[in-house]
């Protein structure tokens, strides 16, 4: 595995998991659901702070923020005109 293939899976998993990114503490806590073991990723790139730069370089992570709704004008009040009596 490439490490574009590498990085392309880190940035995907980190997305269903809904962060940005992971310290290795995290990751590690994940257990057997990464995509790849964090000693292959810090094998290939140096160190856990190199694999997340170069992951954030190549593919950051986009999470889709909720759309704003625009707040409903409130209703406006119907005011009755009163009559007056002329005489």
């Amino acid at each position: 595995m490439t490490k574009d293939m590498q990085l392309k899976a880190l940035s995907k998993f980190f997305a269903s998991k809904g962060v940005v990114t992971m310290d290795l503490a995290e990751y590690k806590a994940v257990g057997n659901d990464v995509p790849l073991k964090d000693f292959m990723l810090r094998r290939a790139f140096g160190s856990w702070n190199r694999v997340l730069s170069a992951q954030n370089n190549r593919y950051p992570v986009v999470l889709a923020e909720p759309k704003k709704v625009a707040p409903k004008p409130a209703p406006k009040k119907v005011v009755k005109k009163e009559k007056k009596d002329v005489k």
